[in-house]
């Protein structure tokens, strides 16, 4: 429908280009009325504006595969407001909650684009598989809250919002609510209809060894600019990092010092982290991803440069040249940060999506219909 709107603007603005051509050897014909074909044209020319206008304001701005900023505008317009509504006791409960949110999201976004695939719970009477099975979903939390706020958009909308849509709305939410952007992000994704695999997700899921040169094909081939990639690693300016994902920096890597990590940050993490079986394995050892881990902000990469990176991947941003200058940028320039970190995150949610009949509204976010 976008494409037809677009097509019939251009057609009306070639038209009147004709027309304000011909005008043009008006004059030179002696039986024309010049000053009332003028007249004519001009009236011409706004008709022409305000229906490209009308139509642009109707169908919304629409991103490549079929998304919409205004995609709820008819059919449920509240829904927005039910889902900052919805998030307030959970996030007034649990202070961690918009960390997990955001991780639920992005976990979910990487297998197969937004599908709400990692919402569905095993099925052990048909043999169904979960994500929530693969390794690199270890310790996701807050599914049932995408499953309550579903329930609540249900019983005003029914059957007319995506578990992936919500999905998407709630890890906004959670970025705006730790003082990061409020990011206006496209929305009509639909939901998986297919059982999902841990394999998949086990295959598509970045390591926690990841370093650029696999973040960046990671994420220019879901059409990010090197400075995007580097923005979206932000996200871990909030939460925590669990031992079991820096086990192998720090006791499976080289000899001697650990590339990029300051000398007494790596003893602090060595006896935050202990290399036994106890300790890599426990939901509850872990370290803060920086000293404001409740907050959305650019101390990640202040971090990262003064070696108190987590990751590999965060000592090497800094010391590779097609990062480092960003990396130091966003440190500086926290709003720098944002922008880049807000194009990222749209950029990511509309990646791969299902729209339309290739993909469904699921009545439940944990159950395939």
């Amino acid at each position: 429908m976008q494409t037809f709107v677009n097509l019939s603007c251009a057609a009306l603005i070639f038209l009147f280009q004709v027309i304000l051509l011909l005008l043009l050897l008006l004059p030179n014909l002696g039986f024309v009325n010049y000053t009332r074909v003028r007249r004519m044209v001009q009236q011409l020319g706004i008709i022409v504006v305000l229906t490209c206008l009308f139509s642009l304001l109707n169908y919304g701005v629409e991103s490549s595969g079929g998304l919409s900023y205004n995609f709820y505008e008819k059919t449920c317009p509240q829904v927005e407001n039910i889902i900052r509504d919805g998030l307030k006791p959970v996030f007034s409960s649990d202070i961690t909650s918009p960390a997990a949110l955001l991780r639920l999201m992005f976990h979910d976004c990487q297998v197969q684009g937004c599908d709400a695939s990692i919402l569905v719970d095993q099925d052990s009477q048909k043999n169904d598989s979960s994500e929530m099975a693969s390794t690199k979903n270890f310790a996701i939390r807050q599914r049932e809250t995408i499953s309550l706020l579903k329930s609540m958009v249900e019983v005003a909308c029914p059957n007319q919002v995506s578990c992936a849509d919500i999905l998407i709305m709630a890890a906004r939410e959670a970025v705006a609510t730790s003082g990061g952007p409020r990011i206006e992000v496209p929305l009509g994704c639909r939901d998986s209809s297919s059982t999902p695999s841990y394999e998949l997700a086990n295959a598509l899921l970045p390591p926690s060894t990841i370093g650029v040169e696999e973040l960046l094909q990671i994420f220019v081939n879901k059409g990010m600019s090197v400075e995007e990639s580097v923005a979206i690693m932000g996200s871990h300016t909030l939460g925590v990092t669990h031992c079991l994902n820096i086990k192998n920096r720090l006791y499976e890597g080289e000899e001697g010092p650990i590339t990029g990590m300051e000398h007494g940050f790596e003893a602090f993490l060595r006896l935050s982290c202990p290399n036994n079986e106890e300790s890599m394995m426990s939901k509850s050892r872990f370290v803060l991803n920086d000293p404001t881990a409740l907050g959305f902000d650019n101390l990640y990469y202040i971090n990262a440069m003064s070696g108190h990176g987590l990751l590999r991947i965060d000592a090497e941003m800094v010391m590779d040249s097609r990062t480092t200058n960003f990396v130091r940028r966003f440190g500086s320039d926290q709003e720098a940060f944002f922008q880049a970190f807000a194009s990222a995150f749209v950029k990511l949610s509309s990646y791969g999506v299902l729209v339309g009949k290739n993909g469904v509204i699921r009545k439940r976010c944990d159950v395939v219909d």
